[in-house]
């Protein structure tokens, strides 16, 4: 028996993922990749700049689903080594301890989170990293901030459903003073 998990990416068609999105809630990693220095303090953090569906322009953490028997480690790191490229080399805390669980709905008001196709619940962790990173797939880029730019209004306002006060509550828990 393999240690690997096997994940296949289509584990649920389309269709099926829409219908099981309007009746239950779904689990998400979310990330916050971030450089740190020689005494672990946060020098940079990185933000994607994604095209929505709609073909908006905004920025976002890293984040996906975590797919039928998968680890939520494993999940953690196929999204960062999708979104950040295989040579990013992220340092995934040795405790999976989320930072925060962030609950999203489709109706806007009830958490500062929403995602209008459905009810998710996500788990979202801080994670170093050292190596090089080249969005890939639907990222059009990735931009290091320093914690400050982060949590500017200019930064937070390109930054939909919630991920703005994601990225400020990652921050906050990492001990930045902004």
């Amino acid at each position: 028996m393999s240690d690997m998990t096997d994940t296949t990416p289509g584990w649920l068609s389309s269709d099926e993922l829409e219908m099981t999105r309007a009746r239950m809630p779904i689990l998400y990693v979310e990330a916050v990749p971030v450089r740190v220095d020689d005494s672990g303090e946060v020098t940079s953090v990185g933000v994607l700049l994604r095209i929505g569906p709609d073909g908006t322009v905004s920025r976002t953490l890293v984040s996906g689903r975590v797919l039928h028997h998968e680890r939520v480690r494993d999940a953690l790191l196929r999204h960062l080594e999708k979104d950040l490229g295989p040579v990013a080399l992220p340092r995934v805390p040795a405790s999976l301890q989320p930072f925060t669980v962030a609950e999203y709905f489709p109706t806007q008001g009830i958490t500062a989170y929403h995602d209008p196709r459905q009810h998710a619940v996500s788990l979202a962790y801080i994670v170093p990293v050292t190596g090089d990173c080249r969005p890939r797939q639907d990222a059009l880029d990735l931009v290091w901030f320093s914690p400050q730019e982060a949590v500017s209004e200019a930064v937070q306002s390109e930054m939909p459903g919630g991920h703005g006060v994601l990225l400020k509550q990652a921050l906050a828990h990492a001990g930045c003073v902004i």
